[in-house]
């Protein structure tokens, strides 16, 4: 029997003026710092409600749910503290963000539970042309010896990024399978997309109900 899957989340502390900037205006820079704890929150509600193993890999101070360890990012670029995150974890991994407050759990289990044997990473694509998830299988033999290198190297945070990772895992020859696409919650038009998908007792959709900057512009739909 194999071992189970973890879930890594990256994701960093919410400091007004250093998360969801793009949401200023019409938020301010508190209410959007507001609106990443809330988002972060959820997503770890979702991976708490996997069940599996899970790492919080985190920049700065946030507290981990009860039965999460958390570990410090490494320094560098994204690229290279993903990396770092992945090479730190032994075993198959699900590795996501905090920008997909949506996320189902049974998702992120029936990936974990039903993980083919062919299939040596996942790759969840993100509707601005990042991603959302990715996963890798236990090295084999012929990939690189550190899974990281997969990742060292990508253009992070550009509108290629999702198609250059996801090449790069192809030209390392991985056999890839694909996960659902999802929203990241980075701007107000996103936001207004994500809204309508969260759970309606979500934290998240919670401070949208409440929000008066978000009805001045016209809603969360």
């Amino acid at each position: 029997m194999s071992a189970p899957v973890t879930v890594i989340v990256m994701a960093k502390e919410c400091v007004p003026g250093r998360v969801k900037t793009r949401l200023h205006p019409p938020f301010t820079l508190e209410e959007a710092a507001g609106l990443a704890a809330a988002s972060l929150a959820d997503t770890l509600d979702a991976v708490a409600g996997t069940g599996l193993p899970a790492v919080l890999c985190v920049q700065g101070e946030v507290a981990a749910p009860a039965g999460m360890r958390a570990v410090p990012q490494a320094e560098g670029p994204l690229d290279e503290r993903i990396a770092a995150a992945v090479d730190a974890c032994a075993g198959r991994v699900l590795l996501i963000g905090m920008d997909t407050p949506q996320v189902d759990p049974r998702m992120l289990r029936r990936i974990a539970d039903e993980w083919p044997d062919d299939v040596d990473a996942w790759f969840g694509p993100a509707s601005d042309g990042g991603f959302w998830l990715l996963g890798l299988g236990d090295a084999r033999p012929g990939l690189p010896g550190r899974r990281g290198d997969l990742v060292r190297g990508v253009p992070m945070s550009r509108s290629d990024t999702g198609r250059v990772q996801r090449r790069r895992l192809i030209d390392a020859g991985l056999r890839v399978a694909d996960a659902p696409a999802l929203t990241d919650v980075d701007d107000l038009a996103s936001l207004r997309t994500v809204g309508p998908l969260l759970p309606v007792r979500s934290r998240l959709a919670r401070l949208l109900a409440e929000s008066a900057a978000l009805s001045e512009t016209g809603g969360a739909s």
